[in-house]
């Protein structure tokens, strides 16, 4: 029981490999702007119906109008942009290398925190960021022909898009950290020490408000309104779309805060980030991607860069 915090944390690690794989295969066969349109609805039905069930209240109950247009701006960096970036990546290079490129969202969170609530970083924070860049650099780049010293291995696309992903991933945390943080402070007391838990899934509503807008308001400029009703009647694909909410914003979102309440918040961080070694398995058997000494060398080093943020 004295680890409990971190079984729940290495859980949270394998939802999220699951909800990469399952939003790679249902990007194969739906499209990005389908698959997150249904990723936003769905999410935000389950995550109004627990907090009916929890709070007695579907919305945030006492959202002001400055709480709204910071989580909205979060919802619309992390969810639209981060997504149609992270989804993207998918389909170009793969979810184990677009899960590697995550490992940098605590560098544009450090960077956004640094810029927008003026937070100091440190030395560390910088080494942190180095080591996580050299194990990236270590798994996506080769030996080059000619002139050139290296090579990049994988499509520039795909790279330029899994940037995209953790950018929208980091700044997007930061937006939603100073909208919570509003929030929690305009709140009255009692509801706070009552709903402390439950305050950040009431919060992340409206994040997946703003995705499900955006998305939609996407989904209708390319003229893809038929594809996403066509979607409806695939049972195959809407299981994949179903896994992939349940695994990723979900319970992956619910069991993340719960680990943070069992151990300290820098090892459940930690642990949670091994998902670009986790996935390396499963995207050998379900997709016959290779493992390579260098795949898994880049990242155990991406991740040892991540943990050295909490150091």
């Amino acid at each position: 029981m004295n680890f409990i915090g971190e079984f729940i944390s290495l859980a949270v690690a394998a939802l999220w490999t699951a909800a990469a794989l399952t939003c790679e295969v249902s990007s194969k066969r739906f499209g990005v702007s389908v698959t997150n349109v249904w990723r936003m609805l769905l999410g935000l039905a389950c995550s109004m119906i627990l907090c009916w069930v929890l709070m007695g209240s579907a919305l945030p109950q006492y959202a002001d109008v400055e709480t709204w247009v910071w989580l909205l701006l979060s919802g619309a960096v992390g969810f639209f942009i981060g997504d149609i970036c992270l989804l993207n990546s998918y389909l170009s290079i793969g979810s184990r290398y677009g899960q590697l490129f995550m490992t940098t969202a605590p560098i544009f969170s450090a960077i956004s925190a640094w810029v927008l609530m003026g937070q100091r970083m440190t030395l560390m924070n910088i080494v942190a960021m180095l080591v996580t860049l050299l194990g990236i650099a270590i798994s996506v780049l080769g030996r080059g022909q000619g002139k050139k010293l290296v090579s990049l291995d994988l499509p520039l696309r795909g790279v330029l898009f899994g940037l995209g992903a953790g950018i929208g991933q980091g700044v997007g945390y930061v937006l939603s950290v100073i909208g919570l943080h509003h929030y929690t402070h305009i709140v009255p007391k009692d509801y706070l020490a009552k709903f402390s838990l439950e305050i950040p899934f009431s919060a992340n509503i409206i994040r997946l408000v703003a995705g499900l807008l955006c998305f939609s308001a996407l989904l209708i400029v390319k003229g893809k309104l038929s594809d996403f009703k066509r979607s409806s009647t695939d049972l195959k694909g809407m299981f994949f779309i179903i896994l992939a909410v349940l695994t990723g914003p979900v319970i992956g979102v619910g069991l993340s805060l719960m680990a943070s309440q069992y151990t300290v918040a820098g090892v459940a961080s930690t642990i949670m980030a091994t998902t670009p070694i986790m996935i390396l398995l499963p995207t050998y058997f379900l997709f016959h991607q290779k493992i390579t000494v260098k795949s898994v060398l880049g990242a155990v080093i991406s991740v040892v860069g991540v943990a050295m943020f909490f150091v």
